[in-house]
């Protein structure tokens, strides 16, 4: 039994167009056509003129997303026209996701990184590690590559922290000192917390 007969695109709803489909929509990167055909177990030319078939469905029924080629491959983006929209959804969607505890652990990763756990929670005064997983699954914090002497795990700020911050690395972040209290105030808050 060939690879084709075992996929049997023909039976299923939409056949091998909708299988093209299903997989361009779940590819988080351009995927050529020669991936595709390959994946599908297809002839190239039968999968062009089916993301060429895709793509001009979408444009002709004025769909929020449009199928495009690329140097790369073929991907699906959402239309231009509606930039501002997907602008707007995106910024106030991530902002409001993030509870107050989420922020906190992770302006703490963010301008004391590489930094421990432990750090973290006792900054924080509570156990982050509830809140380190959550931004550990959203791809804002991950797992530093130098790990500790000791053999913590240390965590640090990624590529999506900076690009959903509008910079371009964390050293670009404003500096801390001109928000705290001068060091007798520090002083005065220690001695009355003991």
């Amino acid at each position: 039994m060939s690879l084709q007969e075992g996929l049997d695109l023909d039976t299923r709803p939409g056949g091998a167009r909708a299988a093209v489909e299903a997989v361009v929509m779940v590819a988080d990167e351009p995927v050529p056509a020669l991936v595709l055909a390959a994946a599908l177990a297809l002839p190239l030319e039968r999968v062009e003129q089916l993301l060429r078939g895709l793509a001009d469905g979408y444009d002709a029924d004025g769909r929020g997303f449009e199928l495009r080629e690329s140097a790369s491959g073929w991907r699906v983006y959402s239309r231009a026209e509606f930039a501002d929209v997907v602008e707007r959804f995106v910024r106030d969607g991530a902002t409001a996701r993030l509870s107050r505890a989420a922020l906190e652990t992770l302006a703490i990763i963010a301008y004391r990184q590489p930094v421990a756990r432990a750090t973290v929670s006792s900054i924080r005064g509570v156990s982050a590690d509830a809140t380190i997983r959550t931004l550990l699954q959203r791809g804002l914090v991950a797992e530093s590559e130098d790990g500790s002497p000791n053999g913590a795990i240390l965590y640090v700020t990624t590529g999506e922290f900076c690009e959903r911050l509008g910079l371009t690395s964390v050293d670009q972040l404003p500096p801390l000192a001109p928000y705290l209290p001068e060091a007798d105030v520090l002083d005065d808050i220690a001695g009355a917390s003991r």
